[in-house]
């Protein structure tokens, strides 16, 4: 992933900012829940990004991702909008407690910037519903030129979103988070829908790191520099979910990148092992120990 992408990481400030006051009057609501689901993952499965991932003679790369973690981000769903078919196809070779989290379509969020998008969701949400109960939260991601003016055609898509399917939003222009005024508009608006806001991690848009959940879910997209600081930005997140919990956070959907995906399954694998220690969860992991690059 080379969003936020920089030349140096070892300048950059990776520190999580504090937690809003906002995240947690929005938490308050959750506390005396039980439920505490968690699903850790990389971006894409293929071969070609996640070399030396696959023992030698691996048949089928997602049926053997699959055994090693329990989700995926699924950028391929940006690409390409799947058919009922291929979502059967790639249900069929996981197990039941494995989850997809489809991007939605660029044809939908890109090329018509959500206006006149009604067939295009319901086609796309028709098809990943096949999913069934592997079906994890869909996610809308913004163009980097999408801009707060265009707020109420967000709204309008929002508000018409199939309320059946669990949605979760980026917003990437730098206008969307700098102003207070907009952001609270957008992050009211997440709340009031039950969306989830996304919080993306990356060295070269630190803005993106605004830690306000709108609803009982952390969705983080969190994008390693390929630096050995990755390992300490990850052990940061572990306080920072571990003090949500205990604020009333209910699901948490960690997906790690990287500049170079090769060391993608490293740091997930990291993430997890701390993950599971800390917070008494039995997460599978790869098993093979992977040597790190660094």
């Amino acid at each position: 992933m080379k969003f936020g992408k920089v030349a140096d990481p070892s300048v950059v400030d990776f520190t999580l900012p504090a937690t809003p006051l906002q995240t947690f009057k929005v938490l308050e609501q959750y506390k005396n829940r039980q439920e505490f689901e968690v699903f850790v993952g990389c971006a894409k499965w293929n071969k070609n990004d996640l070399k030396g991932f696959y023992p030698r003679g691996t048949k089928d790369e997602l049926t053997y991702y699959a055994t090693q973690f329990n989700s995926i981000e699924m950028n391929a769903t940006f690409y390409n909008a799947p058919s009922k078919e291929q979502v059967k196809v790639w249900k069929d070779k996981t197990p039941s407690d494995f989850k997809f989290f489809p991007k939605i379509p660029q044809s939908i969020s890109h090329y018509s910037r959500l206006l006149n998008t009604d067939e295009k969701v319901m086609a796309f949400t028709d098809s990943v519903a096949f999913f069934e109960e592997q079906l994890g939260t869909i996610f809308l991601q913004l163009h980097d030129n999408f801009h707060p003016k265009d707020f109420d055609r967000l709204a309008q898509f929002i508000e018409k979103f199939p309320k059946a399917f669990p949605l979760a939003v980026e917003v990437r222009n730098e206008a969307w988070l700098s102003n207070p005024d907009v952001f609270n508009s957008y992050c009211r608006l997440l709340e009031a829908n039950d969306c989830a806001n996304i919080i993306v991690d990356t060295a070269g848009r630190r803005d993106m790191v605004h830690l306000h959940l709108t609803n009982d879910t952390a969705f983080v997209r969190y994008v390693g520099a390929n630096h050995p600081s990755d390992y300490d930005r990850l052990d940061e997140w572990l306080e920072r979910i571990t003090e949500w919990k205990k604020a009333g956070l209910q699901k948490l959907y960690f997906f790690i990148h990287q500049n170079i995906e090769v060391e993608s399954p490293l740091l997930a694998t990291y993430f997890i092992k701390n993950l599971n220690e800390a917070l008494k969860l039995n997460l599978r992991y790869p098993n093979k120990q992977i040597p790190t690059l660094f």
